[in-house]
């Protein structure tokens, strides 16, 4: 399963039914689950750990030091999770000491071509990276994010569940989850319904959504007069209960 051309370091661990394409270059520390498939050109780096049922397209990077001069080559790590496509020309660099020393990408994941997913980054699962959008280090991006093509994402920036970036992109501050944002940098432009309906997201939470969003960004409000007004519809809206626990935790501040 691991063409003669391709260079395996004799300290990394691959299940038995693992294909390596041709000049493909895998490091030591590097652990690699069963049925992953990793094409021709490819280079990996250890420490890393990646999951089943993978597939890593050419002339990626996984694993790489990171961009960062502050690292000095202590051990960090990167780890992939399941079922992940990782197109062309994909970089995922793995932690630095300085955060929690892990870059973690979760499951089913869609990282499309070129791509860059910086340092000490935790992306969660059925994400979808378009062609060119890039991660800076220390970004949080929760479960089922759309960013479209060349978004751009500032460094400590916390991107909320469901939410949607427009072509271009450029994220300076926390994403809610729920809410599509586009321009630079990003203004917000209403609730992600179409990918919600998508997602089989109850009509009567939809709507509730809106109506939060309308408190949020609409009414004139100060956050706090924001966050007291959707309360009141928390209890009987899950999505709404969800979008109040990301406000309440944002360090950067909303995109607003």
């Amino acid at each position: 399963m691991i063409h003669p051309t391709a260079i395996v370091d004799p300290d990394a661990r691959l299940a038995d039914d693992v294909e390596v394409g041709p000049f493909t270059v895998i490091g030591p520390g590097v652990e690699i689950a069963g049925g992953t498939t990793i094409g021709p050109h490819v280079t990996l780096r250890g420490p890393t750990r990646i999951g089943r049922d993978n597939r890593i397209f050419q002339y990626a990077s996984v694993g790489e030091e990171p961009q960062d001069k502050k690292f000095g080559g202590e051990e960090t790590r990167l780890e992939i999770g399941d079922r992940n496509t990782i197109r062309e020309f994909v970089t995922l660099n793995r932690g630095t000491s300085q955060d929690r020393g892990v870059t973690s990408l979760g499951n089913d994941n869609w990282i499309m071509a070129y791509v860059h997913v910086a340092h000490d980054c935790v992306i969660g699962d059925r994400t979808v990276f378009a062609n060119g959008s890039s991660l800076a280090g220390h970004v949080i991006v929760e479960d089922d994010v759309i960013l479209g093509g060349f978004s751009l994402v500032h460094q400590f920036c916390h991107i909320g569940t469901h939410a949607f970036s427009a072509m271009g992109t450029t994220i300076k501050q926390d994403v809610p989850p729920f809410v599509t944002v586009a321009g630079n940098p990003a203004e917000p432009h209403g609730i992600n319904v179409e990918g919600l309906r998508r997602q089989g997201f109850d009509a009567a939470d939809i709507q509730a959504l809106r109506r939060a969003y309308r408190s949020l960004y609409k009414a004139g409000l100060r956050l706090e007069q924001a966050v007291a007004s959707m309360q009141e519809m928390a209890g009987a809206h899950p999505p709404v209960a969800e979008l109040l626990r990301f406000i309440a935790g944002t360090q950067r501040g909303l995109v607003r």
